[in-house]
């Protein structure tokens, strides 16, 4: 189509965004393909209107099934033309339109004819189409000629028959998988693309076979296997091989290494770095194995190419998380890359170099990443922080350069998540390195004074508070804190009149003068402000004469709140006015049992099974409410999800324990909730011993006993772990019940001084990927689909294997994925043969999914499934494929 004449001094600053395809519409390009059925074709005005019908299709413009006919119908009449590029676009338009089993019949003795044509451009192109569109009834006439077609001479044609093969494997394995001979043949070809796919395609063949693959390997690493895209593969097998054959032999050397380290002198750079990848990711790698690929990669840090640099100092980076002793040698190669033009480049030369980097190139480090911060984006930056806060513990010498540039990128511009990193680095710093402590006290000061995150000021402000007092002039922190109280929200006022009071407290010298300036706060417009300095003021004393505080002021202000805010607010709601003033004393430390918990029929406890897969608000209100109670977890966070209790013993055994798993951002506690059904038992010190050594990403920190447990009187005990930086780290928890039991008289309810100490074996508990993601619907789908980025979508098949029904293979993804089905997509019709399924929810950090499934038979009982993800991560979106493959 032309294009449309522009004056030469007009603005064309549109002309990068003008399309040859603007304003096509479906109706026009349907009448324009009348020109198929002119008797005297021509060929250049057909190809144009072939590529219209394309874009259409490929804008995802939907076709009915009369126009789809009437098109294809007028294509097969084409094949009369003897032009090329007509041809080639004729294959095109056949492959995208996907004709139905009646209609394919119309173009297979064409197609066949072409696919044993003199021309190779036909016959590539007519094996491609008739794979494409063929079933395996067809499949088995043209069999003999794909065979031909693969160890055909034309490198071309090869390649359109393996390729093919590869396709047809996940519609017809039985077929192809009768190729080995042709294929293993092909493997030896000279051409470098046929070698590739026939290699790919070979191992598919064998990929369920784990000594097939082997001796695949074995005779291919002895052999010649001439293309750099087939050794690249050859190295990803070899690889598997490894993993699979487990740790070094007994004779310490690992099987095919020689072959990867025989790769790293190839004459193809990506055979280079596949090999020197492959070793650094060798389970159990040892120095000696990582130097050669240590070499070439040093060696690519250096290359003219931006993507090799990248490629290197991206794995050197990974390397130097678990060995940074092996990288340093790259150290002065990579401080020339902080000035690279790509920051991606920049950014990995620097984290790397700060991970492996020693005390004397500190200073040096520091003043080329100064000049380098104010060009990359806040999430580098926070990489680059954490980098710093690590090495500075590593050196701690030389925490004055590293908390000065601290806290001169804490001056620049920047967001939330970067200020926060900064501001818990210098924390960590100050508390982990005591010389540190009233320089990075100092900066936090002149932070606070142009502070716009409430949240940082009063995290700080409360920092001041306990450390500030320890140091040798508390008095020059306290103009910064009451600058504060004038300057900023209430929220930080009040937190600033908080932190006043705790230097009054503290340091008795200053007494006088904090009181002057909590009696002004006595005028602020605030109620919680003047509440707080009203109390402080009686607290510490109201004359402000110079005195030592008492014991129980200074517990008040600096002490653990120990108790549970839940208890405190229903004995506070429970309590009368009368003479007698409120005793905080007599407000119960013990956590109280959930309503949830109170007993059931019997002591019988709902099963996982019956119970809904995610907690309702008003349960999971409830759960947070108790979790918050308990100091060690208050600083978990906020809760994501809370599971279904899940049943650890059988029915009507002596005690009853079931469990629910609340996740939080960085935790996993499991709560379990236990129930004595012995009347003449009393259970104490009831705790869950948990064996975690199948869940390797997980590190138990804290576990709560239960002091006592009654007959039938519902409690419970709780267990916390750490999890490691993954996305949804899974794991396997072994459990033992454990408890001291007393003999209680059946008579007076009073149970035996001295107990005997026992336990009960309960069942195995998983933490699954499902665990990670919360059922939250949508009320529009397709408006929710739309809106997430396209670019986040990841689609690929899978075969699930004979399944029951449909519905049964519907209801087993939707479970495993734990996600919320949408719009009733979860219920088969009937004798279906097909289903699509919609799902959505939100995946921990609050990221938003959605999944579109379609089932389909394929065979009798097998089922395939296509999963298409779209999310606010895209790391999420693969990880969903992760679930389902693995799955």
């Amino acid at each position: 189509m032309a294009q449309p004449l522009v004056k030469k001094d007009d603005d064309r600053d549109d002309e990068a965004e003008y399309s040859p395809f603007l304003g096509i519409e479906k109706g026009a390009v349907l009448q324009e393909a009348r020109v198929f059925n002119d008797p005297q074709l021509d060929a250049r005005r057909c190809s144009q209107v072939i590529t219209k019908l394309l874009y259409l299709l490929n804008q995802g413009e939907s076709f009915t099934k009369v126009e789809a006919t009437e098109v294809f119908f007028s294509v097969t009449k084409l094949f009369q033309s003897r032009d090329l590029g007509l041809r080639r676009m004729v294959y095109l338009i056949i492959k995208e339109l996907s004709p139905s089993a009646d209609e394919v019949i119309i173009v297979t003795s064409s197609l066949m004819k072409d696919m044993n044509s003199k021309t190779d451009m036909y016959r590539a192109n007519a094996i491609r189409v008739l794979c494409r569109i063929t079933d395996g009834t067809l499949l088995t006439q043209i069999e003999r000629y794909l065979k031909q077609a693969i160890v055909d001479k034309n490198p071309v044609v090869a390649s359109a028959a393996l390729v093919s093969g590869i396709h047809l494997l996940q519609t017809n394995p039985e077929i192809v998988k009768r190729w080995s001979n042709e294929v293993q043949e092909a493997v030896q070809s000279r051409a470098a693309l046929v070698q590739f796919h026939a290699l790919a395609l070979l191992h598919q063949i064998r990929q369920n076979d784990r000594l097939a693959v082997s001796k695949l390997v074995t005779s291919l690493t002895r052999g010649n296997v001439r293309s750099p895209l087939a050794q690249c593969l050859l190295i990803r097998y070899t690889s598997q091989v490894i993993r699979e054959s487990g740790n070094n032999t007994q004779s310490g050397d690992r099987p095919f290494y020689d072959y990867l380290e025989s790769c790293l002198r190839h004459k193809s750079e990506m055979v280079i770095f596949e090999a020197a990848k492959a070793i650094t990711e060798l389970n159990g790698v040892t120095s000696r194995e990582l130097t050669p690929a240590i070499t070439v990669l040093q060696l690519f840090l250096s290359s003219s190419k931006p993507v090799l640099r990248f490629a290197a100092v991206r794995t050197l980076n990974k390397v130097a998380m678990t060995h940074p002793m092996a990288v340093t040698n790259c150290n002065i190669d990579m401080e020339s890359l902080i000035s690279d033009q790509n920051r991606s480049i920049a950014t990995l030369a620097i984290t790397t170099l700060l991970k492996t980097g020693n005390e004397s190139s500190v200073d040096r480090l520091m003043k080329q990443i100064t000049n380098f911060m104010s060009d990359i984006a806040d999430e580098f930056k926070i990489v680059v922080v954490e980098a710093i806060r690590s090495l500075c513990l590593k050196f701690p010498l030389k925490y004055r350069s590293l908390m000065n540039f601290l806290s001169n990128i804490l001056r620049e511009e920047g967001g939330f998540d970067f200020k926060k990193a900064i501001v818990d680095s210098i924390v960590i710093l100050i508390r982990d390195i005591p010389d540190a402590k009233e320089s990075g006290l100092l900066h936090l000061c002149e932070f606070i004074e142009d502070c716009e995150f409430t949240y940082l000021s009063t995290q700080i402000l409360h920092f001041l508070g306990v450390e500030g007092p320890k140091t040798s002039d508390p008095s020059k922190y306290i103009r910064y804190i009451y600058n504060r109280v004038h300057l900023e929200n209430a929220t930080v006022r009040a937190s600033a009149v908080s932190t006043l009071a705790k230097f009054g407290a503290a340091v008795d010298e200053l007494k006088p003068r904090i009181f002057v300036l909590l009696r002004r706060c006595l005028f602020d417009n605030d109620d919680e402000v003047r509440d707080r300095a009203t109390l402080y003021l009686s607290t510490l004393g109201g004359d402000g004469s110079v005195v030592e505080t008492d014991k129980d002021v200074k517990d008040f202000l600096f002490g653990s709140f120990d108790i549970p805010l839940v208890n405190l607010e229903t004995s506070l709601k429970n309590y009368e006015p009368s003479d007698e003033a409120f005793d905080i004393n007599s407000v119960a430390k013990d956590v109280k049992s959930l309503p949830l918990a109170e007993k059931k029929a019997q002591g019988k406890k709902p099963t996982g099974l019956g119970a809904p897969s995610s907690a309702p608000p008003s349960t999971a209100d409830a759960y947070e409410r108790l979790l918050l109670s308990i100091p060690e977890f208050a600083n978990f966070g906020k809760l994501f999800k809370s599971s279904a209790p899940v049943e650890l013993t059988e029915a009507e055994t002596e005690y009853a324990v079931n469990v629910v798993k609340h996740i939080f951002d960085r935790h996993v506690v499991f709560q379990y909730n236990c129930t004595n059904t012995i009347p003449e038992q009393l259970l104490e010190d009831v705790i869950v011993i948990v064996d975690a050594s199948e869940a390797e990403e997980f590190s138990e920190v804290f576990a709560k006993p239960l002091r006592s447990l009654p007959y039938d009187s519902p409690g419970q005990t709780f267990v916390a772990f750490e999890k490691s930086e993954g996305l949804a780290p899974a794991g396997k928890f072994s459990n033992i019940l454990k408890f001291i039991v007393k003999e209680v008289d059946p008579t007076t309810g009073e149970a035996d001084d001295d107990g005997v100490e026992d336990e009960y074996q309960l069942e195995d508990l998983e933490v699954v990927a499902a665990d990670y993601i919360l059922k939250v619907g949508v009320s529009n789908f397709r408006n929710a689909w739309e809106s997430l980025d396209p670019d986040s979508e990841r689609v690929d098949e899978y075969g699930l294997g004979p399944r029951e029904s449909l519905a049964e293979a519907v209801n087993t993804v939707i479970n495993l994925l734990g996600l919320q089905p949408c719009e009733g997509t979860e219920v088969v019709p009937p004798n279906s043969r097909s289903h699509s399924c919609l799902l959505s929810g939100v995946f921990i950090g609050n990221v938003k999914v959605l999944v579109r499934l379609s089932f389909g038979l394929d065979g009798p009982k097998d089922i395939a499934m296509k999963l298409s993800v779209r999310s606010e991560d895209d790391a999420v979106s693969d990880f969903i494929h992760e679930i389902v493959a693995s799955g």
